[in-house]
C-alpha cells in the first residue's frame, strides 16, 4: 500500500478477529487504502459459532480513518469493491456466505457515508444493513397490505453512517435497524449515536441483530427466525412500535 499498490485481503470475518492489532498498527493508523473483503460475514448456518462472522461491524468502525460497508445485495458487493478501489482510506466491505436474494430496483450510484433510499414510510422506516435489505422491503410489502406504510433504507456505510437519512426517518415515524451482527456497537449503535449527537427522539427507535450471546449450528433461515431477524420478526417488531404513541412513549 506504501508503493502505491491497493492490496485486497480477502478472509473469513470471524479470522480477522485474529488480525485486530494488526489492521490498527499496519492499515488504519498509517491510513493506508487496504480493502478488507470480509467473507462469510454474518450468521453462516452449519458451520456455528467459531465461524458466525457477526461481529466486524463493531470491530471494525472503531479504528480511525477506517470507512465501514455493508452491500444489501449482488449488486451493491460490485459498485462497492469499485468504491473502495478508489478510495484514498481503509475500507472493509461485508458479504455472506449464502446468496442473498437480488433487491430488484434502480441501484443508485455509491457515495462516501450515503444511503440508498428504496422508499419513504409514513408510519415509519427500516434501515436495512447488508443482507438484511430483501428481508426489509419484504416487511415493508407485508406491512403496505395491513395499511401501515414503511420506507426501506439501503446503509451500505456502517462507518460513516447517513446523519441526513438518519434525521428524516427519526422525524418521519418509528425506524427499524437490522443487521446480521451483534447489536452491541453495531450499525444500530452507530445510528443511535448519530441520533444523540444531532438531538433526535429516539423513543421510537429500534435496533435488531444479534443478541448478546454465542448462536449456535443451524440453517440460517431457521437461526433468523429464531432471532427475530426474518421477515416476520420485522413485521412484528413494526407493528409493536406503529402502537407505541410518541407522548406516552416519552413519559416512560
Amino acid at each position: 500500500a506504501k508503493s502505491g499498490m491497493k492490496p485486497i485481503v480477502d478472509i473469513y470475518s470471524t479470522f480477522l478477529q485474529r488480525s485486530f492489532d494488526q489492521i490498527f498498527q499496519e492499515v488504519a493508523l498509517q491510513n493506508l487504502p487496504v480493502v478488507f473483503c470480509l467473507d462469510r460475514a454474518g450468521l453462516c448456518g452449519p458451520d456455528g459459532p467459531t465461524h458466525h462472522g457477526v461481529f466486524d461491524n463493531s470491530y471494525m468502525r472503531i479504528f480511525p480513518n477506517m470507512i465501514v460497508t455493508a452491500p444489501g445485495d449482488e449488486q451493491d458487493v460490485h459498485a462497492m469493491l469499485d468504491f473502495a478501489l478508489n478510495s484514498s482510506s481503509p475500507v472493509s466491505i461485508r458479504y455472506p456466505k449464502t446468496k442473498v436474494e437480488h433487491v430488484v430496483r434502480d441501484v443508485a450510484a455509491i457515495q462516501l457515508g450515503k444511503a440508498e433510499v428504496l422508499s419513504w414510510g409514513e408510519d415509519g422506516n427500516i434501515l436495512a444493513c447488508g443482507t438484511m435489505l430483501a428481508q426489509a422491503v419484504a416487511a415493508a410489502t407485508q406491512l403496505g397490505s395491513q395499511g401501515i406504510s414503511v420506507g426501506v433504507i439501503n446503509a451500505r456505510f456502517i462507518k460513516p453512517v447517513d446523519d441526513a437519512i438518519i434525521a428524516k426517518a427519526a422525524a418521519a415515524g418509528f425506524v427499524i435497524t437490522i443487521e446480521e451482527n451483534t447489536i452491541l456497537g453495531g450499525f444500530g449503535s452507530a445510528v443511535l449515536e448519530s441520533a444523540s449527537r444531532q438531538g433526535l427522539n429516539t423513543k421510537r427507535f429500534r435496533v435488531l441483530g444479534i443478541p448478546d450471546e454465542f448462536v449456535e449450528h443451524g440453517d440460517r433461515d431457521e437461526l433468523l427466525a429464531e432471532l427475530g431477524l426474518d421477515t416476520t420478526g420485522l413485521v412484528k417488531a413494526a407493528r409493536h412500535l406503529i402502537n407505541l404513541p410518541l407522548t406516552a412513549a416519552s413519559e416512560g
